[in-house]
């Protein structure tokens, strides 16, 4: 994929470095060049110093031909635009744009941009481990469904997907064993110390901790 990501902070830069050892084509631009020390000297994408929202230099590094836009500067203002320009001049298939603050995460939605704000994941991701802590809905992005997290005891032990899944609430997608993550069959049977990971409705969460006596 060819990808352009605006802004080499800490999160643009990590991006910028996971694209890159994929394989990905990645162009990372940012206005301050010293931001680009962040990339380390393994990095073999393009860097180019200037603003996300520039149309000569995005046209230079090939947004006509780009799969993937991300706008990831610590300013909300120059995300928007900078997305606005790369979804409606460029028709960029996929964009993605960073927001800082949650009250503005609407105006991103009513535009058609894919978003991302760290605020709002990270509180959730704090209320879940203080709450719920073996449920977390800021891993899907839907408020309707949630992953949540089951230790194999005594009970379980011995028994497989199909005996535990509920159709439409609950369904067991992955087990984490000491041999590492196995996606399960109907019928792979459960170990002691296993943990289930499964995908269900979040209207359900408290009878699924009923059900397995986890309140």
């Amino acid at each position: 994929m060819h990808v352009i990501i605006v802004g080499c902070g800490r999160v643009g830069a990590e991006l910028a470095k996971l694209l890159s050892n994929e394989g990905h084509n990645v162009v990372v631009i940012d206005k301050s060049r010293d931001a680009f020390d962040r990339l380390g000297n393994t990095f073999n994408g393009l860097t180019m110093p200037g603003n996300g929202f520039d149309l000569e230099l995005l046209r230079q590094v090939g947004i006509e031909k780009a799969d993937a836009f991300c706008a990831v500067t610590n300013g909300d203002n120059t995300n928007l635009i900078s997305a606005q320009v790369a979804k409606k001049i460029f028709k960029v298939p996929k964009v993605i744009a960073r927001v800082y603050d949650p009250q503005r995460a609407h105006i991103y939605a009513a535009l058609g941009l894919d978003i991302i704000s760290g605020t709002t994941l990270f509180a959730s991701m704090l209320r879940d481990k203080i709450i719920e802590s073996r449920f977390s809905s800021y891993l899907i992005e839907t408020k309707d469904l949630g992953v949540f997290e089951i230790e194999v005891n005594e009970s379980l032990a011995g028994k497989t997907p199909l005996d535990i899944n509920i159709p439409q609430e609950f369904m067991i997608v992955a087990i984490r064993r000491l041999s590492g993550v196995i996606i399960p069959e109907n019928n792979t049977i459960f170990r002691p110390k296993d943990v289930l990971m499964a995908v269900m409705k979040v209207s359900s969460l408290d009878k699924i901790k009923e059900r397995f006596r986890l309140l």
